[in-house]
């Protein structure tokens, strides 16, 4: 089973949009997600600066900026 990570920060508009797309897209599958605010710890911040949002797929970085739902969606199943 995968689990999805969104590295995002307050106030970022594509992270609002990343999650609700996550969101719909993970429930239809059954997949586990979290979220994660970078700003709350300086090595995330450092390590992900301005690319956020962020999507992970089991620890490893699968896109940034925007969720590509057809590839997103193949990498899940």
């Amino acid at each position: 089973m995968h689990k999805v990570t969104v590295y995002t920060r307050s106030g970022c508009g594509l992270c609002v949009t990343a999650e609700q797309d996550v969101e719909r897209i993970c429930g239809e599958l059954g997949v586990e997600w979290e979220v994660v605010d970078v700003d709350t710890d300086p090595e995330l911040r450092a390590e992900y600066g301005d690319r956020v949002p962020v999507i992970a797929i089991d620890g490893k970085e699968h896109g940034y900026w925007r969720v590509e739902e057809e590839r997103f969606r193949a990498a899940l199943v």
